[in-house]
């Protein structure tokens, strides 16, 4: 990473740290009242609740959303200076938990399977932090607290709703037991793929097993799709750009010996370029159909646009890793050496204003972090004892520069 041109303030130390790790208590004690009633989608009015709660006395000027239930709260400190936005998520996946536990979750089918309950829990502690703190730093915090990030697209409802006025840049942590515990990586450009969903119908002419001649079979044209559609990345896109494009859902047919009428595929695409994107997208309405015409079939395509790829700017990039080295010290932050292919709705506040998304390691003590049951997981269990370092980490990039 280059450097910044930031200067870290000397408050971003030992002592903010310490001031952290004193919250880690009540941080560890949020997080698992969030994680045993996890709530889906856009509308979470019991996590909700539980952060106005805690954020209430902190003299902050709490904002709850119209169309969803976020919560924006600013913190003011009188003193001219830059709009920092902190983001945390807040919702949970439809996945049963079978990882047991004093808060495992008590909602059927709900988890907090992703991390979001320990990104709610720090940086509302980091809001305590700072709101104690205002006489060490300039400007104003705008604390965003954001339902629907799980395929919802959260962000833009509060973008609409004016989350971003205002604002000069954004921070976000996003917590992984993939990697060491308490370590923090990240780095500029590309460091989430876009998501997209497409389905692929291919529409035949059913009848029965034994006299194929006289149907137009759909199966055959959807299982040459399979390995076709992956010509798109190996010939389509230059052999430096990367890419994925999964079939991940094949269906047809109801019994052994009727031909259906139909059949029906749908899969994912993770890019890191916009461009590439494009490629793909209009790659896949290209082969889906010569394929199904090559089997006397048609077919109908559709892609579903998700997430587009999150970009830190790379100056944010730079601060966030000077910032973690001042306050964590210089082994505890990793330049990552290339994107993930998970994907993020941070990505539209990035597209809006600078800023930087970093990975927190949250690897349990008994495990390696490669063996570690990674986010999404119904067994994903995520080690708290360095809840403080998120915390500080927050609070320290509001206060920087």
């Amino acid at each position: 990473m280059t450097n910044s041109g930031a200067d870290i303030p000397a408050s971003i130390g030992a002592d903010l740290l310490e001031a952290a790790r004193s919250l880690q208590d009540e941080t560890v004690e949020l997080r698992r009242a969030i994680h045993a009633e996890p709530e889906i989608g856009l509308q979470l009015p019991d996590t909700q609740a539980k952060i106005v709660d805690y954020l209430t006395g902190l003299g902050l000027d709490v904002t709850l959303g119209r169309s969803t239930t976020s919560v924006v709260a600013d913190l003011d400190t009188g003193k001219p200076g830059p709009t920092v936005l902190l983001r945390g998520d807040m919702d949970a996946l439809p996945l049963q938990e079978d990882f047991q536990s004093d808060f495992t979750s008590t909602r059927d089918g709900v988890m907090h399977a992703c991390g979001h309950d320990a990104h709610v829990a720090m940086l509302a502690s980091a809001a305590r932090l700072l709101s104690e703190n205002t006489d060490s730093f300039t400007g104003r915090v705008r604390f965003m607290f954001q339902p629907g990030e799980e395929g919802y697209h959260g962000a833009t409802y509060m973008i609409e709703e004016g989350v971003l006025d205002g604002v000069d840049r954004a921070f976000a942590i996003h917590v992984t037991p993939s990697y060491a515990n308490g370590h923090f990586g990240s780095k500029g450009g590309p460091l989430l793929a876009s998501a997209d969903r497409f389905e692929i119908t291919v529409h035949g002419k059913g009848g029965h097993a034994s006299a194929p001649h006289n149907a137009v079979d759909p199966i055959p044209a959807a299982a040459a799709m399979v390995a076709s559609l992956q010509t798109i990345i190996t010939r389509d896109l230059d052999p430096t750009q990367s890419a994925v494009l999964t079939v991940a859902h094949l269906e047809a047919g109801t019994t052994n010996n009727v031909i259906p009428a139909s059949a029906f595929l749908e899969g994912t695409i993770r890019t890191f370029d916009e461009g590439v994107r494009s490629t793909i997208h209009d790659g896949l309405h290209r082969v889906a159909t010569g394929t199904a015409a090559n089997h006397r079939c048609t077919c109908s395509s559709e892609v579903i646009s998700g997430y587009p790829v999150t970009s830190n700017d790379a100056d944010q990039a730079s601060l966030a890793g000077e910032v973690a080295a001042a306050l964590l010290g210089p082994e505890r932050f990793q330049a990552l050496p290339q994107p993930l292919f998970a994907a993020e709705d941070f990505s539209y506040v990035l597209n809006e204003v600078p800023g930087a998304m970093v990975m927190m390691g949250v690897c349990p003590d008994d495990v390696a972090p490669e063996d570690a049951e990674s986010n999404h997981s119904n067994l994903m269990k995520i080690n708290e004892s360095a809840f403080y370092s998120g915390v500080g980490l927050y609070a320290a990039m509001a206060m920087a520069g």
